[in-house]
């Protein structure tokens, strides 16, 4: 079991990509949350199975079509096991 934080950057908003990002983390039964940043980038977190979370992480570097991911940031957490689902959150 992990948890990640992800900052992902180019051109991911505007493009479906929280949507798509909470698509394919369901798919893969993480919980977590993805919110677009004010700098144009794009913030997740994701939790669960090891295998999971990587094929999350490397879907995040691809994205959904319209998206032009120039980077992916990730930083390994301490799980928590709180929270159940994965979100949309708001912008921050």
């Amino acid at each position: 079991m992990k948890r990640v934080r992800l900052r992902v950057r180019g051109r991911v908003q505007g493009v479906w990509y929280r949507a798509s990002t909470r698509a394919k983390a369901e798919e893969l039964g993480l919980r977590g949350w993805v919110r677009n940043r004010r700098d144009g980038s794009v913030e997740a977190e994701a939790e669960g199975p090891d295998a999971a979370v990587d094929a999350l992480v490397a879907w995040c570097g691809e994205g959904p079509p319209l998206a032009e991911v120039t980077s992916v940031e990730v930083e390994e957490l301490a799980p928590t096991g709180v929270e159940e689902g994965f979100r949309v959150r708001s912008t921050r």
